[in-house]
């Protein structure tokens, strides 16, 4: 593992962080492309991948720290401090659920104020956020985070004691739960491309992205190990976290939604032919 590329006195280049940098960059300008071919103002992505990438972070942060609340008891500064990081200057902690979430929030706003076509743009922006899910998950495997439970076949990785795998885990393997996950987001950005062919109603393609993250956080998360607080509760002993079922929720929501638009898209094409 790679948790952290280079140091320049306090500044340490994290891999995770690096991954994300690149993601958020090539997510912009696939999104940018995509909404300038869709008819859309190209102009107006710079504005809103600020506001998604500001609203990314502070979710991410805030969603970790709700469910991780007992680290920061007694130091709640360190919430937003940068500087209690052992490892270098930042902030460590954060839950890509919370993220993706506000920032869905924050970008409807943006889009409402600015008289923005909003699914349009969501659409543009859809097979973005599955290419950020493939690069990020890449960077939390380098970083040894977001790891999976003791998997005892093929698969399993052993990963070093100075990362948050091998702390607890030492010298065990480990599902790659990471790798699953950019996996799942690397075949999700397949199947939105792909699909889109289809695509009868705005919003087909970003409903179509929260079904296929949310069954992807369902699975995965399994896998993945979290911590005895993280867990919500345990319908016949299998345990739920708060990350799935807010994944569950939202892919719950998204089906309803497309199916709601795709049968009135049907219904106004028959009562227009008649």
């Amino acid at each position: 593992m790679h948790p952290i590329l280079f140091r320049i006195g306090p500044f340490a280049l994290r891999s995770y962080g690096l991954m994300l940098a690149l993601s958020f960059f090539l997510g912009i300008l696939l999104a940018g492309r995509r909404l300038k071919r869709m008819g859309g103002d190209q102009t107006k992505m710079i504005d809103l991948a600020v506001v998604i990438i500001l609203a990314s972070v502070i979710g991410s942060r805030l969603f970790y720290v709700v469910f991780h609340w007992n680290e920061f008891s007694g130091h709640f500064l360190d919430i937003i401090n940068p500087f209690n990081n052992a490892q270098g200057i930042g902030i460590a902690g954060l839950s890509m659920d919370g993220g993706v979430f506000l920032a869905i929030l924050c970008g409807l706003l943006f889009l409402r104020l600015r008289k923005q076509p909003i699914l349009l743009t969501l659409d543009a922006l859809a097979p973005s956020f599955a290419l950020g899910i493939f690069l990020t998950r890449m960077g939390c495997f380098l970083n040894g985070c977001c790891f999976g439970k003791p998997c005892w076949g093929s698969l399993g990785v052993i990963f070093p004691a100075d990362c948050p795998a091998g702390w607890i885990y030492p010298q065990t393997p480990l599902h790659p739960a990471q790798l699953y996950n950019s996996l799942g987001g690397l075949i999700m950005f397949g199947l939105l491309l792909w699909l889109e062919r289809q695509r009868t109603f705005s919003g087909f393609t970003f409903f179509l992205a929260l079904i296929f993250y949310g069954l992807l956080r369902l699975v995965v998360d399994f896998f993945r190990y979290f911590q005895e607080g993280e867990i919500l509760f345990r319908p016949g002993g299998v345990p739920i976290t708060g990350n799935q079922a807010v994944s569950l929720a939202a892919m719950v929501l998204a089906l309803i939604l497309f199916l709601w638009f795709r049968s009135h898209r049907s219904f106004s094409r028959g009562r227009g032919s008649t």
